[in-house]
């Protein structure tokens, strides 16, 4: 499944959105400390913003900046007008509570879809922000016509960022689900019974040949580096029994960042009151 191809008509969507909406659209990209990988990553968003009409509004912050400085930006951040949406680059530094400063950004601009206010919404089948990732997970199977009603889904991996949201969104498709994680027994068994896998664990090569029963959809979301190399939880040769495998990289990753940008034009449209953003 060809996610780079994908990406970019999502990008000439999110353009014309842009346009059309008639306002500056803004995202905030925070980033605190000195992690190569999480620099690569907002400069990526950033370059994506700057394709599409996006302004990027980028602030980086010292390792040693304290939580407190944090927030008081996040607060500004949340009274700026030409900020539509707000990005906290994750992970951040130890003495940092992740949750607190999530929490901090407004509902209204939480474009990472992150803030317990999108969860619930989530959950509750009535989303405003959904998580990047599984937002973009499930434009991929949609693009390619998997067939999700009534099939067996497994999502491999239970973060708040991943797991979890693509689970909900699969039940809401009425796949049935099953949720695996590090105390799961017999995860292969559980696995080879699945029509859609979802790997999302970060752990090179977990999810083997002998794994995935002959046509099954599997998506990894996995980016490990091995011996200076990118690559997926998935192995290389799964590819021998996948009906469809989304590569690493080019899979999931750029529909992330397209449905990055596509959920800060829907924050430029609630606050333009174009979309009634729910309260409470």
């Amino acid at each position: 499944m060809d996610g780079k191809a994908l990406a970019a008509r999502v990008r000439a969507e999110v353009a014309y959105g842009v346009a059309e909406l008639g306002r500056p659209v803004g995202l905030a990209t925070v980033l605190v400390g000195e992690d190569q990988a999480s620099a690569l990553y907002v400069r990526r968003k950033q370059e994506a913003c700057e394709e599409v009409g996006i302004e990027p509004i980028h602030h980086e912050l010292s390792g040693a900046t304290s939580e407190e400085e944090l927030l008081a930006l996040v607060g500004r951040l949340n009274a700026d007008e030409r900020v539509t949406g707000i990005l906290v680059q994750l992970p951040l530094p130890e003495h940092m509570d992740e949750g607190r400063v999530i929490r901090a950004i407004e509902p209204i601009k939480d474009v990472d879809g992150f803030h317990p206010v999108s969860a619930g919404h989530l959950l509750q089948g009535e989303p405003t922000f959904v998580a990047a990732t599984p937002a973009g997970i499930m434009e991929l199977l949609a693009a390619y016509e998997i067939p999700l009603e009534g099939a067996r889904a497994v999502v491999v991996g239970r973060s708040n960022i991943v797991g979890k949201p693509i689970a909900l969104l699969l039940l809401a498709e009425n796949a049935t689900v099953t949720m695996c994680h590090s105390r799961t027994r017999d995860l292969p068994g559980v696995v080879r019974e699945a029509d859609v896998v979802v790997a999302a664990v970060g752990r090179a090569g977990m999810v083997t040949r002998e794994m995935v029963k002959e046509g099954a959809t599997v998506v990894d979301v996995g980016i490990n580096r091995v011996s200076g190399k990118v690559v997926g939880d998935v192995a290389e040769d799964v590819r021998e029994v996948a009906g469809h495998l989304t590569p690493v990289p080019g899979g999931v990753g750029p529909m992330t960042i397209a449905s990055l940008l596509r959920n800060t034009v829907r924050a430029g449209e609630y606050q333009a009151g174009r979309l009634a953003f729910p309260r409470g």
